[in-house]
């Protein structure tokens, strides 16, 4: 398999150098953090002029380093490495599974000549804590699994053929070493029920995984759809016939939110300048797991289009929510009705904002006026794009809104440029 380069997170790592802080890599099992540390940082670092025995590489999830868990050690070991002033690099993989990991890293933050990188796939264990535990001295890069434009600068079909791949397996890079659909089907609900389902009911403890197992179900049923944990568990009630709590509800879906499987985003109305509190959308940081959790059966391209927009915005570092435009219409009779349209995604990365909408298809007039309805109640001057499901020029209209296809979207850096 091709190696694919992860530019983007090495770049951060580079950035991030010998800052006195703690260099916090966060993101799903199998998404990448590992090779990225352990193969892309530390050729970086060697061919910076590091030497070998300057960087400390202990990957905890291994059985052979399981005495290194036991932080005593782990902290010998460092120290026993450290034999001049020179900068030593520290990289651990698997934080969370070093018994008290912030007791030790906040020993090596004292260390005058060390810089420290973790990698962990658990956000509750990690990001959270270790970022309240070092009050500002830990930063968190957060990693996705393969973007669009990684994934097909190691795939050698057409971009279409791609596309359809990455639409129906993901972008886990090992996706890239099966060749057959049956392996890449395998190798997805193996990992889906071996790793992630088998993580969390380890870390939580869960007796009861009948309803873990069918509340993943209904949420990959329904990508993209308006939901919060009080309709599922109605929805538990009257379909499965399960008396399961809002409360059980909640917290099984901030068990998948702290695994990286899933990302919550919330409704904001764009007009009132205020967060809607629910209900929310759910999205799905790897398509393939969610296909192969519901057995490649609900292919819904405009659905999985959506979610992969929304990936994408994540992985270029935008804060994105769904955006909710009030309007008030008259009724047959004259009556004023109050209604609100959907914007799909409005996204903000500092100063930048832009209003998206995906469309699957826009063979209508009737479609293409409702895709536009609500980008054209949005009274600001913040760019405003409609992204479509098929290769085409890009486009603007009198209103300013811009239309562009999908390849262009997720191939070009500078896509929301155009």
């Amino acid at each position: 398999m091709k190696c694919i380069e992860r530019k983007k997170y090495l770049d951060e790592l580079v950035s991030l150098q010998n800052n006195g802080m703690i260099k916090i890599i966060t993101g799903m099992r199998r998404c990448g953090k590992s090779y990225l540390l352990f193969e892309i940082f530390t050729s970086y670092l060697e061919n910076k002029g590091v030497a070998s025995d300057h960087i400390i590489k202990v990957d905890l999830e291994d059985y052979k380093n399981r005495a290194m868990r036991n932080p005593d050690n782990l902290y010998s070991l460092v120290e026993n490495r450290i034999k001049d002033d020179g900068m030593y690099y520290i990289l651990l993989d698997e934080v969370q599974m070093l018994d008290n990991f912030e007791d030790v890293l906040n020993g090596f933050l004292k260390m005058r000549n060390v810089d420290v990188y973790v990698t962990g796939s658990n956000a509750k264990f990690l990001s959270k804590d270790i970022i309240t535990e070092f009050r500002g001295r830990g930063f968190e890069v957060k990693m996705y699994p393969l973007s669009f434009s990684e994934y097909m600068s190691a795939y050698s079909g057409t971009v279409q053929a791609g596309f359809n791949e990455y639409m129906l397996y993901g972008g886990l890079p090992q996706i890239l070493s099966y060749t057959t659909e049956e392996q890449k089907v395998r190798f997805l609900k193996t990992l889906f029920d071996e790793t992630y389902i088998k993580d969390i009911k380890e870390r939580y403890d869960i007796r009861k995984d009948d309803d873990l197992e069918e509340l993943i179900n209904i949420m990959a049923s329904g990508i993209g759809a308006l939901t919060n944990p009080n309709k599922l568990a109605n929805t538990f009630r009257s379909e499965k016939k399960s008396a399961i709590s809002y409360d059980t509800v909640k917290d099984y879906i901030d068990y998948l939110c702290d695994s990286f499987l899933v990302e919550k985003s919330t409704r904001y109305d764009i007009k009132g300048k205020r967060y809607v509190n629910s209900p929310y959308k759910y999205y799905f940081m790897d398509l393939g797991l969610r296909n192969a959790r519901i057995n490649f059966r609900q292919s819904e391209r405009s659905h999985l289009m959506e979610n992969m927009i929304y990936n994408e915005l994540k992985v270029r570092g935008f804060n994105v929510d769904v955006g909710v435009v009030p309007v008030v219409t008259k009724d047959e009779n004259g009556k004023q009705q109050r209604s609100s349209l959907e914007v799909d995604f409005v996204c903000n990365l500092g100063s930048k904002r832009y209003y998206i909408q995906s469309a699957y298809r826009m063979e209508s007039d009737e479609k293409i006026r409702q895709e536009r309805a609500s980008l054209l109640k949005v009274d600001d001057s913040f760019k405003k794009i409609i992204v479509i499901g098929e290769e085409s020029p890009v486009t603007r209209d009198e209103s300013g809104i811009t239309t562009l296809g999908i390849y262009d979207f997720l191939l070009k850096n500078n896509s929301l440029e155009l």
